[in-house]
């Protein structure tokens, strides 16, 4: 079986395509494309409010693109979800009915909780060591997503509207942070120690630079080090001494400091970064969803 996942953010859109297979009755994802196109909606959406034609064009090329792939590849089960800036666009339902009529792509607006609980889709609490308690953290352009675990069991999650394309234009308040700040000293507490799970292109690419072994953690002494290291450079200056995007070099500061933010608030201090994502949870709502019919 083959399912596709479609993930419209503030800053790309991504289309991830497994394949599904059964090994000793469990199911096995296989990553057979993951496709990344830098929209950056984020950009028209919190300054302008609606998204403006060039970046319009954008999504329904790319959608065309998404489409044209899902059936190279006979997909056979699809979801499309689009998220904050998607949300906040005076002019987000008329787009997805072009998205609909060009390309058949059904995109569905998700909440900030819905974005949220799709992460707990990808499992994440199966297996992990119940001696500690997890925070999730999810950094997108728009939004911030926290699921905490304890025991096992999701205690708590909530979506802030503190993303690095909002950063990017100057975009959150200090209530925006305090609001963050109060939530995350009620909510996440625990007689265990905490440790945080990050996810999003940002916290990935820290991550690699880093040349930390998969299933090790980071510090957070290390991310707050890149971060003093990064403010420093331009965006130019990190391009080039980091081999980066600039669709990714003008927003890792903003990532990290948000990550830094929330785990100082937390006291937490390492982060393990399984290279998990909506776009997985998605994969893995989508098959849910089919066994559950069955």
């Amino acid at each position: 079986m083959k399912i596709a996942a479609i993930d419209i953010g503030s800053n790309a859109a991504r289309l991830l395509i497994n394949e599904v297979k059964i090994n000793n009755r469990k199911p096995e994802f296989i990553k057979l494309n993951l496709l990344r196109i830098p929209l950056r909606l984020g950009m028209d959406v919190f300054t302008i409010g609606k998204i403006g034609p060039e970046r319009e064009k954008m999504v329904i090329d790319s959608m065309k693109i998404f489409s044209d792939l899902m059936k190279i590849y006979k997909v056979d089960h699809y979801r499309a979800c689009a998220t904050s800036a998607m949300r906040d666009a005076a002019n987000g339902n008329e787009i997805i009915n072009l998205v609909k009529e060009t390309s058949g792509i059904n995109i569905e607006i998700i909440s900030g909780d819905e974005e949220a609980t799709l992460i707990y889709e990808n499992h994440v609490a199966e297996g992990l060591d119940k001696e500690f308690a997890y925070l999730y953290i999810d950094v997108g352009g728009g939004s911030t997503e926290l699921t905490f675990y304890e025991n096992g069991k999701m205690v708590y999650e909530k979506s802030f509207n503190i993303g690095t394309i909002r950063l990017l234009n100057n975009l959150v308040t200090m209530d925006n942070w305090k609001e963050m700040k109060d939530e995350i000293k009620k909510n996440i507490v625990s007689k265990k120690p905490i440790v945080a799970i990050g996810s999003g292109g940002n916290i990935n690419k820290v991550f690699s630079m880093s040349k930390t072994k998969d299933g090790k953690p980071m510090s957070l002494s290390h991310l707050k080090k890149v971060y003093r290291e990064f403010n420093e450079l331009s965006v130019e200056e990190r391009m080039s001494n980091y081999n980066l995007r600039e669709d990714r070099a003008d927003v890792l500061v903003h990532a990290l400091g948000i990550f830094n933010n929330v785990m100082s608030w937390s006291d937490i201090n390492r982060i393990f970064v399984p290279k998990i994502s909506v776009a997985d949870g998605l994969i893995h709502n989508i098959y849910s969803q089919l066994q559950h019919k069955k």
